[in-house]
């Protein structure tokens, strides 16, 4: 059985980590390096960044910022906000990024999927999305969750892995931030209709949700932002809880 994966992520806004709840009422969370320098110590198998304004504000991602953070880890790093481009992710692969996130941009032109698949190979590809419950289906959002669609979450992931995408990160807007437990069905959904890895996002708020994601929706990875952020779920001992529950980390 593949190790589960914890992965903290920091949402970058004017070049600070910051949080909310449902993608509003953002507060700041500290220094994006400090914090990632103290993820490697505590054991986090990953990174997130995303630069959670770059599209709203129409400007390619923070990489001067990426480099900084890049250089202070040694974990897989993943980079998203404002990546519209195979130039654009390429540069923040050369900045020390080692996948590319991409999100409202795919959505609006599904070929950019194809295209950082063919010039770095589906490994460095994950399809983020943002979604929530619209009358009983769920529905994709884009721009940080300010624009609603109609575009089918379950169709789209289908659509993002046959377009080249190597992982997905599923954010549940509705439980972003509240610490109310991971959308489970949801991502048990997307996970059994799907032969990439998928990763929970939104709404870690004990030891218990991430047992429970790992679970009951089978996923490969959790991420999480304010539990971590805030030292209210320490890595270590969160990992020593999943094994515990034999639940295989590293």
């Amino acid at each position: 059985m593949l190790a589960k994966r914890i992965i903290p992520c920091l949402d970058i806004k004017n070049g600070r980590t910051v949080k909310g709840v449902n993608f509003e009422s953002l507060r700041d969370a500290g220094d994006p390096v400090e914090l990632a320098a103290r993820y490697v110590e505590e054991g986090a198998d990953e990174l997130v960044f995303l630069d959670i304004s770059a599209t709203e504000e129409r400007r390619e991602t923070l990489v001067h910022l990426v480099e900084k953070i890049a250089a202070e880890i040694n974990i897989p790093f993943t980079v998203g906000g404002g990546v519209n481009s195979v130039e654009g992710a390429r540069a923040i692969l050369r900045a020390g990024a080692d996948k590319i996130a991409v999100n409202s941009a795919a959505v609006k032109r599904p070929e950019l999927i194809n295209e950082l698949s063919e010039a770095f190979g589906n490994q460095c590809v994950v399809l983020a999305v943002d979604a929530k419950r619209v009358d009983e289906t769920w529905k994709i959002h884009l721009v940080g969750g300010k624009v609603p669609t109609e575009v089918d979450l379950f169709e789209w992931c289908k659509e993002g892995e046959a377009r080249g995408a190597g992982e997905i990160l599923f954010t549940s807007m509705e439980k972003d931030g509240t610490k109310y437990g991971f959308e489970i069905e949801a991502l048990k959904s997307v996970n059994e209709s799907s032969s990439i890895p998928v990763i929970a996002s939104g709404g870690a708020g004990k030891m218990d949700d991430f047992i429970e994601v790992f679970k009951e929706a089978g996923v490969a990875a959790a991420l999480a932002a304010s539990v971590f952020h805030y030292k209210e779920i320490p890595i270590p001992v969160l990992k020593q809880e999943l094994s515990n529950n034999n639940i295989v980390v590293r």
